[in-house]
């Protein structure tokens, strides 16, 4: 595992504006940038801007004449480069703050509070400072031998902390063993005119695997992990007849096809906030000629399986729409958020939908206080192809993107709210 983990401290290497300079060129002056909040109040934002300099950088905030250098981070992908600061404390609602980027001789300095680590078998957790934030699990957990192979998969989040260090997932519980923490196969297919199911392990129709890490980066404001995953299919073959002098078997042997690619991004960002703040990016694309229809079913997507301390007795929920746990299921919403008492006190995650996701505000398939026998075990899960089939073509990529919140005490409606409008409108950025 060690060859496919390459920690990338991006230290603000490099830095320049579509309009203003060539991509072939040296930034050799400071580029000035204005942040304004545009409608709203915001905290400790994130912006960014394009750039495709060569030469290391450092992001000031200038205010009277005074420079205060800010958190931020450069970042390179297929997609283009790009380099975010973070707009310290509140911006109010008008409030314009000035911003300079300038080239360094040296590259800039970086504090790495946000990184990457190992566990002693090669799973990755994403950290802050001293904290851990999540893992991602590239290994095969072992299941106890009276378990069907079958419910065996990598390439999910477990553990998701708190702050406080609560663990706020749970994976292959005894009533759902193909629950894998935070995960997003999907329930209902169609591909080549069959149906295939690759959330109910059990079925054997097919599963999603860890391929490989795509690239991996950390520095002062964020840490990201990129992943390839496949969705494979297994359709049964011909049937075939061995025949020995001994003996004759028939046998129909299964056929592996992967229908689709995804690659999926988990970014922790330094905040500064007493609350941990992911994304989790999923980018799906047909892997044959042929499309891959996700079917309308009740839930398929990115779903959450909480800790089993969480009960119908000490657990509760919200939505964006004010629907509490026993209304929620069948509704849709922009967030959710799930609190309940764990060992080191009371602690919760809040899930944000973005805009641009399919059927925004996403359909909502939760289970209420009745679930498992009456225990009223706590599952979430944004669907956006439950209503209606959703099919995606050959050489096309579709995203689905969440931001995951994870906190200590309580959420409030307000609070909620206030984050997911952070979420999906960043403070207006302007170039000079």
């Amino acid at each position: 595992m060690k060859t496919l983990l390459k920690i990338a401290v991006f230290s603000l290497s490099v830095l320049c504006t579509a309009e203003t300079v060539r991509a072939d060129r040296k930034v050799s002056k400071k580029i000035r940038v204005q942040v304004e909040a545009d409608g709203r109040d915001y905290h400790n934002s994130i912006v960014s801007i394009p750039w495709n300099g060569s030469n290391p950088v450092t992001v000031f905030e200038t205010t009277n004449g005074k420079k205060l250098r800010c958190v931020s981070q450069g970042e390179s992908t297929p997609e283009g480069s790009k380099i975010y600061w973070k707009v310290d404390g509140t911006l109010k609602n008008g409030e314009v703050r000035e911003y300079s980027i300038e080239p360094s001789s040296q590259p800039v300095r970086v504090t790495g509070e946000m990184s990457i680590s190992e566990d002693k078998n090669g799973n990755l957790i994403l950290q802050r400072g001293n904290q851990d934030i999540l893992q991602y699990n590239t290994q095969i957990k072992k299941l106890p031998k009276y378990v069907d192979p079958a419910f065996r998969r990598a390439g999910y989040i477990h553990p998701a902390w708190s702050p406080a260090g609560n663990i706020l997932t749970n994976i292959n519980p005894a009533d759902h063993m193909h629950h894998y923490g935070i995960w997003n196969p999907w329930t209902s297919i169609s591909y080549d005119n069959d149906k295939y199911d690759l959330w109910n392990l059990g079925l054997k129709q097919g599963t999603v695997r860890f391929d490989t890490v795509i690239r991996t980066s950390a520095g002062d404001l964020f840490a990201e992990i990129q992943v390839k995953h496949t969705h494979v299919i297994f359709r049964p073959g011909e049937k075939q007849t061995v025949d020995t002098q001994e003996w004759t078997m028939e046998f129909t042997p299964k056929e592996e096809i992967v229908i689709m690619q995804e690659r999926l991004s988990m970014k922790a960002w330094n905040t500064g906030d007493k609350m941990f703040m992911w994304d989790f990016v999923s980018d799906l694309e047909p892997a044959t000629a042929l499309p891959v229809i996700l079917k309308a079913y009740r839930y398929a997507g990115f779903g959450f399986r909480a800790t089993a301390e969480w009960t119908r007795d000490n657990c509760e929920m919200l939505t964006s729409e004010g629907k509490t746990r026993h209304e929620i299921d069948g509704t849709n919403g922009r967030w959710i958020y799930v609190s309940g008492q764990c060992a080191n006190g009371k602690s919760g995650i809040l899930i944000m939908s973005h805009p641009a996701n399919r059927m925004h505000p996403e359909p909502l398939r939760i289970w209420n206080e009745k679930a498992n026998g009456g225990r009223g075990d706590a599952f979430v899960n944004f669907s956006p192809s439950k209503n209606e089939d959703w099919v995606l073509e050959p050489e096309h990529t579709y995203r689905l993107h969440y931001r995951i919140v994870t906190y200590d005490g309580d959420m409030t409606p307000e609070r909620a709210e206030s984050l997911w409008q952070e979420f999906a409108n960043t403070p207006k950025v302007t170039v000079k």
